[in-house]
This record gives C-alpha cells, sequence and structure tokens, in this order.
C-alpha cells in the first residue's frame, strides 16, 4: 500500500513538500511497529509524537519518496499545479510495487499509477498518515535551517505559516527569498498600501 500526502500548502513561506511511504502490511511485525499505533494526520499530533512516529515510519517502511517544491517553483507553476505533480511524481516512485495507492484528497488524472483519493484521508489510511508525518518533519526540519539563514521572519517557531508575528515581520521587511510571492497576502497587501519597498 503506498500512500501520499503533502506538508506546507497554506505555509507563506518555504516550500511545499510532498512525501510518499510504501508499506508492506505482511512484513509490519515486533517491536519497531508499535509507535504506529498512534498513526494520525500529523496536524493533530505534537512534536515530540511526530517525531517518534517519523523515526517509527522510517524503520518500517519498504520505501519512501519525498518531492520539495521552493517558493519560486509555486508562484512560477501554481500551488495546486505543484502539489499534483508531486503526488504523481511520489506515486510513480512507488508503484510498482506498491499493489494499491492511495492519495490524501485528489485525484490526480490519468498520467498517475492507478490510485484512489480519499477525503481525509490522513486520518483514514495508515500510508497516508505516515506520508504526512514524514512530509510535515522533512519541512519543519528545512524551515527550521532556514530560520539561520533568515533571523527575523520567526522561521523556527511558526515555520512559515501566517502568525500575527509573521505578518508584523514581514510587514516591517518585506518577503524574504523563501515568501511566496504569488499569494494573497494582507501582509503584503499592507506593504503596498503603505509604499514600502521589499528588502529580499
Amino acid at each position: 500500500m503506498a500512500g501520499v500526502d503533502e506538508a506546507g500548502r497554506g505555509s507563506l513561506a518555504g516550500p511545499l513538500v510532498v512525501a510518499g511511504v510504501l508499506l508492506d502490511y505482511e512484513c509490519l511485525r515486533g517491536h519497531r511497529v508499535r509507535p504506529l499505533a498512534l498513526l494520525n494526520d500529523s496536524k493533530q499530533l505534537s512534536q515530540e509524537e511526530r517525531h517518534e512516529l517519523f523515526r517509527a515510519v522510517v524503520g518500517c517502511a519498504a520505501k519512501i519518496a519525498v518531492r520539495m517544491y521552493s517558493a519560486r517553483e509555486i508562484d512560477r507553476n501554481g500551488l495546486h499545479r505543484s502539489n499534483l505533480a508531486g503526488m504523481r511524481s511520489c506515486l510513480a516512485a512507488l508503484a510498482p510495487p506498491a499493489e494499491v495507492c492511495v492519495v490524501d484528497g485528489f485525484r490526480l488524472g490519468p498520467t498517475a499509477p492507478p490510485h484512489r483519493a480519499i477525503v481525509d484521508g490522513d486520518t483514514k489510511s495508515a500510508a497516508i498518515a505516515a506520508a504526512s508525518i514524514i512530509a510535515k518533519v522533512v519541512r519543519d526540519r528545512a524551515m527550521r535551517r532556514m530560520d539561520a539563514v533568515f533571523p527575523h521572519y520567526g522561521f523556527s517557531s511558526h515555520v512559515g505559516y501566517i502568525t500575527p508575528n509573521h505578518s508584523a515581520a514581514v510587514r516591517a521587511r518585506g518577503p524574504s527569498h523563501i515568501h511566496r510571492r504569488s499569494f494573497q497576502a494582507l501582509c503584503y497587501a499592507d506593504r503596498a498600501e503603505t509604499g514600502v519597498g521589499a528588502t529580499g
């Protein structure tokens, strides 16, 4: 069973990360798989729980595929198109040998391997939930590394999502190179109205 999910769709800054996880249920035995009982939508878990599950998934998965799309790629190609491309690419990397492919929410079109779209799949499918964990942890780690490069935006705390402090930083300094300029964010509009230029 191959499951695919993403992290970062609603983020103002940073990459979109898509992950696919191939689970061979006949091989999932022993103490290494016990933490998988906690699998759920990554957004409903604490950071500590996600990291524990990340280690468990990496230890148990038959194969993992990850695709990352930068803010510049998202601005150029569109968020939804980037997401679908990442999901198709991850599934193609897993099937075969995957016999069944499931995706959180979206039909991927005829160029993707045969698959089934499941609404709220990260709460219904272990393979999709595992992919959700991989995508979320990979993305959060990348954004915390970006905090050292762009220290004024608070990426280590909000990992690129819109918060009052993040919006205030964008208003004060302008968007960084990893902000998605194509998003219709209020903090961008506020800067345009006041005539403040971006710092890059």
